[in-house]
């Protein structure tokens, strides 16, 4: 299997500039190529989220593959893509012109937002989804979505989160990782790391931290992440001036390393999103020991079920201000979600879940790569 020749297409991929854009994808490609494989990647790295450059953006990653599919296509074994629209249909080419294996990572963003933008765009999903030889949902709400809206049999689509990289994601001692991110001791750190979107549920992170400051003003929000939405960003600078809550820091976006360091510094990591496909920034936090607050929607549910996190109401700012409080009150609480928290992290270890993938990657007994 390790000489299997994979092809990794995605519609996001880091760079040195933008390192956060799609790490996920490089941590399960680099982890694929340590356990042996032969990967390529074809990817889009430039965020930029502006009509003139997404066109652009779009043209080149076509043109690229379009010419890497007929002149290229032939070696690989494998074409494993990430996001089902639109970088299905670039998948769908090598399955057509060589027969390829073609493996589908949905993340969640691609079946609840994209695919009902228009009818057209759900019908595209539906058919890269049926045509695909295997599934992977990031989470299970998104695996009930697959099987049910677009009819992809269950025994296609298999559960795999993106895992977390134990190596780099862990503990560390909180007075320590404080200091290297200059935060004074008397300071209560709390964490939020994301794209500053509106789906992320920043506005109502915003209104239950100026709560939250009353009760604790030693409390800080930091908030790391890419200014994704301009207009957006507008409009939460707006909401913190509106709620007259002192010490909120905006960061940009960060290597996972210096990630790490955050994450074990902060006493509480909260995610309060609208949607979220599995969470793995969530996962990741409980892999340093922080205890984390998210909001009940899609794989958070899972991840943070049977005490590994606490979960809020979605769009419901008392509620997740009532889960942050819970967490800085209660130390008896922490230290369970501390230890619930690592053995999930345990469970979702990156090298764990690319062994899955690699079995995904050879066709079942008695079926031909055909």
């Amino acid at each position: 299997m390790s000489n299997r020749k994979v092809l990794v297409l995605s519609n996001m991929y880091p760079t040195e500039k933008a390192k956060a854009f799609g790490i996920f994808v490089k941590n399960q490609v680099v982890a694929l190529q340590k356990a042996g494989l032969d990967v390529d990647v074809i990817a889009v790295t430039n965020p930029s989220m502006k009509k003139q450059a997404v066109l652009i953006k779009y043209l080149v990653w076509l043109l690229k593959v379009l010419i890497h599919a007929v002149v290229r296509g032939r070696r690989y074994d494998v074409v494993h893509v990430h996001y089902v629209f639109p970088t299905g249909i670039l998948g769908l080419l090598y399955r057509k012109l060589w027969k390829t294996r073609f493996i589908v990572t949905a993340h969640g963003g691609d079946i609840e937002r994209m695919a009902h933008k228009s009818k057209r765009i759900w019908q595209w999903t539906k058919y890269i989804l049926q045509e695909a030889d295997h599934v992977i949902a990031v989470g299970p709400k998104l695996y009930e979505e697959i099987h049910e809206q677009f009819g992809v049999a269950k025994e296609k689509i298999s559960i795999i989160n993106m895992g977390v990289n134990r190596e780099v994601f862990q503990p560390m001692n909180k007075q320590e990782a404080r200091k290297l991110c200059g935060i004074a001791n008397d300071v209560i750190p709390v964490l939020y790391v994301g794209n500053m979107i509106e789906q992320k549920g920043l506005l109502e992170l915003v209104d239950a931290f100026a709560m939250l400051k009353q009760e604790y003003p030693n409390a800080n929000l930091y908030m790391i992440g890419q200014k994704k939405d301009g207009v957006f960003y507008q409009r939460l600078l707006q909401r913190m001036e509106q709620s007259g809550a002192q010490d909120i820091h905006m960061l940009d976006a960060m290597n996972q390393s210096e990630l790490a360091i955050w994450m074990s510094a902060a006493e509480v990591f909260v995610l309060p999103s609208h949607l979220e496909g599995f969470g793995l920034v969530a996962l990741e936090a409980m892999s340093c020991h922080t205890p984390v607050v998210g909001s009940d929607v899609g794989g958070l549910s899972y991840l943070l079920s049977g005490g590994a996190g606490i979960l809020v109401e979605p769009r419901n700012k008392e509620s997740l201000y009532e889960g942050i409080k819970t967490v800085l009150s209660d130390a008896k609480m922490r230290e369970q979600l501390i230890q619930k928290g690592e053995l999930r992290a345990q469970e979702n270890d990156g090298k764990r879940i690319v062994e899955r993938v690699i079995q995904l990657y050879s066709p079942p007994e008695g079926v031909r790569d055909a």
